[in-house]
């Protein structure tokens, strides 16, 4: 279980500290699939690498399954337990190969050879990776190098993924073939364990994915709720700068002009696959 307690987060500039989180209470459970949007600077960036503890509270709280991040003793098994993909999939792989990228982690697990091998094994035939494990990372395209991001975190099975944008610098298609692999970590068809994420997008169809739709503005929490609830509030989402998907452009736009309220299931909205 994730808990933020009266998070505050500030960072010192030369005019002054600089406020980035302020006050967030939170609590997460164990298998909940949770996406965050915002616009640019509204926190979700901080608030994500407050979970591993990478980022420390100015003020509060983080706990992970009950271990607060701001005692180091902690910080091994949190980042054990907390799995994070950023945005630039450059800034987190350091290895040569494809197949070291994926056995990295686990050495540092120290698992056994045999077991890693394989793991990582299994890691390149699930991320479609096989071909390539040779390869230096940087020869690969944005979409073989953002799934090996992904194979080496999953690779040591955390029981959290955090994924901050890892789709912002792909195309459509290969922002729906991540997305296709993020759906089954998540329901454990590839680590054989649901999994609780976390998910920082721009784009609205990914949010539909999601249990619980958080909208960050200005350091705050301000909703949070299923995301088709949360995209029914068109007028206070235009006003926190978050896009609503099409079809709920087209619902609104139909409400406006027809004077009626148009019902909607959730069922009916294609997910992305």
């Amino acid at each position: 279980m994730i808990l933020l307690s009266n998070l505050h987060v500030e960072y010192a500039t030369p005019t002054g500290p600089h406020k980035i989180l302020k006050g967030i209470d939170l609590e997460i459970q164990s298998g909940e699939r949770v996406v965050l949007m915002g616009p640019n600077g509204s926190g979700k960036t901080t608030l994500l690498r407050c979970l591993n503890g990478l980022s420390q509270p100015t003020q509060g709280e983080v706990k992970i399954n009950g271990l607060p991040t701001s005692d180091a003793k902690n910080l091994p098994e949190i980042r054990r337990l907390v799995g994070m993909v950023f945005q630039n999939p450059e800034n987190q792989i350091v290895n040569t190969t494809v197949e070291d990228e994926i056995a990295f982690g686990l050495e540092n697990l120290c698992i056994a050879r045999e077991a890693m091998h394989q793991i990582v094994t299994q890691m390149l035939q699930k991320f479609d990776l096989a071909a390539l494990k040779s390869h230096p990372p940087h020869l690969l395209s944005g979409g073989e190098m953002q799934r090996l991001a992904i194979a080496a975190v999953v690779a040591m099975s955390p029981p959290i993924l955090v994924l901050d944008e890892p789709t912002s610098l792909l195309d459509p298609h290969l922002r729906r073939s991540v997305m296709t692999l993020i759906d089954e970590i998540h329901s454990g068809s590839i680590s054989h364990e649901p999994i609780t994420s976390l998910l920082v997008t721009q784009y609205p169809l990914e949010a539909l994915s999601g249990d619980r739709l958080l909208v960050v503005h200005n350091g705050r929490i301000v909703l949070d709720g299923p995301p088709v609830d949360i995209f029914r509030r068109t007028s206070e989402l235009a006003h926190l700068g978050v896009r609503l998907p099409v079809e709920f452009e087209i619902i609104d736009y139909l409400e406006k002009i027809s004077h009626r309220n148009i019902s909607l299931n959730p069922a009916e909205l294609l997910p992305i696959t």
